[in-house]
């Protein structure tokens, strides 16, 4: 492994800084030598992402439409930071309580993963928020419509094999919170 080299940057520039999306255009010399003029990067901030359990060892998810793929799909509530205005605690519970109406009454960091070190550049920062209880109602951005949905601790594993849980980092992070899940 010592023999590793990272890559070696020539040239970078900016070819799209929007506020909702930015790329970065490499230009790389590889170990080998070879040069690789265009290759993409995307700068994106980090994601906070909960994993709510309540007290009967229910999971809160929320159900969203997600454009991209144009689906509907069954995640853990998750949202972006600025980690120079807020940390990404204060970001996951807040997030919690804006997408479902539920605090935690304990929280603890689980872990921090890479989404997609290839060609993107932030991190999710995932947490376990323990005996989580409805406080208020939804306090959604407006492009967001999200349906709560509750589903025992007990059902996880068979619904992620079935697809009907399928987003990366909210399987990530029930797996890592497995043991506090049953």
């Amino acid at each position: 492994m010592n023999d590793l080299k990272k890559w070696k940057i020539l040239k970078s520039k900016m070819v799209l800084d929007h506020p909702w999306c930015q790329v970065r255009q490499d230009e790389i010399e590889l170990p080998n030598g070879k040069i690789i003029d265009d290759y993409f990067v995307s700068i994106k901030p980090d994601v906070a992402m909960i994993l709510p359990i309540t007290s009967n060892k229910e999971i809160i998810f929320v159900r969203q439409y997600r454009h991209a793929v144009g689906k509907f799909l069954l995640e853990l509530p998750a949202g972006n930071f600025d980690p120079t205005k807020e940390s990404a605690e204060v970001a996951a519970i807040r997030e919690l309580r804006e997408e479902t109406g539920y605090i935690p009454q304990k929280i603890r960091k689980i872990a921090t993963l890479y989404d997609k070190p290839s060609k993107d550049t932030n991190q999710i920062h995932l947490f376990l928020a323990e005996n989580v209880s409805k406080v208020g109602e939804q306090q959604l951005d407006i492009t967001e419509e999200i349906e709560v949905v509750f589903i025992p601790g007990e059902s996880v594993l068979d619904k992620i094999a079935q697809g009907e849980i399928s987003v990366a980092g909210s399987v990530a992070a029930l797996f890592l919170g497995l043991k506090f899940i049953t």
